[in-house]
């Protein structure tokens, strides 16, 4: 069921999600169980304090999480959100290019644990999560 979406997901131009296409995400990597994904902050992703919104960080890793999850999914079965517990480390300017890692620490039949984490171009990390799926 997902190999077309993935598949389509990794062209440059993608228009099949969306949110990737306007925050400007770009797919590095993913693969059962993994996924790498990045962006360049954009202005329009800077909050009134002159850095990235909180949100935007917790979006990234919420999606990076999602599509470590999503190729090890068999048939019509699918994945959503259950919890998300994110830490910021480092404050995120514009410019910055972000590299999100995520990877399945257990996959039960009906949840999903995953973490992930976001570093900056420089390798220094920004951003931390932990997150449970519900599978149905």
């Amino acid at each position: 069921m997902y190999g077309p979406y993935l598949d389509a997901l990794r062209q440059p131009g993608q228009a099949v999600n969306p949110l990737f296409a306007f925050l400007g995400v770009e797919v590095e990597v993913i693969e059962p169980g993994r996924a790498v994904l990045s962006l360049t902050v954009k202005p329009e992703l800077i909050q009134g304090a002159g850095v990235a919104a909180g949100g935007v960080l917790a979006t990234l890793l919420d999606e990076a999480m999602a599509h470590a999850i999503i190729p090890t999914l068999a048939g019509d079965r699918r994945c959503a959100t259950v919890e998300l517990s994110t830490r910021y480390l480092a404050p995120v300017k514009k410019g910055q290019r972000l590299t999100a890692e995520a990877r399945v620490v257990k996959a039960g039949k009906r949840i999903v644990f995953v973490e992930g984490s976001v570093e900056n171009e420089r390798g220094e990390a920004v951003a931390r999560a932990d997150a449970s799926f519900m599978i149905w």
